[in-house]
């Protein structure tokens, strides 16, 4: 079976000579949950600008479904959908309107937009508010809203970058629920959190990046075993060289 995702050997230099990332690999699988954790500054947004086309690798390849994402662009975009970190949407757009334009860029048809906005805008609890200009809803509609706008064209492997930023406990046990719901019904799923709740929740397997590098990937448990520590929080303190913070060790530094 094709892979959702394979990078390989990925480089990305930028003017001026800054290496965001340092020969990167990794693959996910169809129908994986693959979370990708570092600090700020590792190489996570630049990798997912490298995969959705945002950004041309200075060398190595990016594959989306077999699809090569510079040569096979078209292709490979159509695979892939991007819920960002920053809220992005126009804000002179109705909900319905928001949904049925990201559709028309994908070539969808009008009656299948129409049946897709509204099946969407029920799975996220926005109908009552479809004809609402996005400008005026709360922090945690929008936040929905731009995960409903990612799967308007059905996506098959979606990126999630911190999609549970700055929401409540309520909303972000509402959006694992969904995500969970799609990854079951076939949807790979790569994500990016500071959350480590969520990555241990939600994902199969999980990457540390630092450095523009992989560190180490595998199982919550490969991991833990690899870094010689019993939690993903530890191994994640680890990895950014801040072992201090452990829970365990602050609380035997009490004791």
């Amino acid at each position: 079976m094709t892979a959702a995702l394979e990078v390989r050997d990925l480089v990305k230099r930028y003017a001026g000579g800054f290496e965001a990332l340092k020969g990167v690999s990794l693959d996910i699988g169809a129908g994986e949950f693959f979370g990708l954790l570092g600090p700020n500054g590792a190489g996570k947004s630049t990798m997912i600008h490298c995969i959705t086309g945002l950004a041309r690798p200075t060398s190595g390849t990016v594959k989306v479904f077999g699809n090569d994402a510079v040569r096979g662009y078209r292709r490979a975009r159509e695979a892939v959908a991007l819920a960002p970190q920053e809220i992005n949407l126009d804000i002179f757009l109705t909900l319905e309107e928001t949904l049925d334009l990201h559709g028309g860029y994908f070539g969808m048809s009008r009656a299948d937009r129409r049946e897709r906005t509204a099946e969407l805008l029920e799975a996220f609890s926005l109908t009552e508010k479809r004809h609402e200009r996005t400008r005026n809803l709360s922090g945690g509609m929008k936040r929905r809203l731009t995960l409903a706008r990612a799967l308007m064209h059905r996506p098959r492997l979606l990126i999630l970058d911190e999609p549970t930023a700055g929401v409540d406990i309520e909303l972000r046990l509402e959006l694992w629920r969904y995500i969970e719901k799609i990854n079951r019904e076939g949807t790979s799923i790569m994500l990016t959190t500071h959350y480590l709740e969520e990555a241990e929740q939600l994902c199969d397997r999980i990457a540390f990046i630092n450095h523009g590098q992989i560190a180490a990937q595998g199982t919550i448990g490969e991991l833990t075993s690899g870094y010689g520590v019993s939690t993903l929080e530890d191994a994640y303190l680890e990895l950014v060289g801040r072992q201090e913070l452990s829970r365990s060790h602050i609380q035997d530094a009490v004791i």
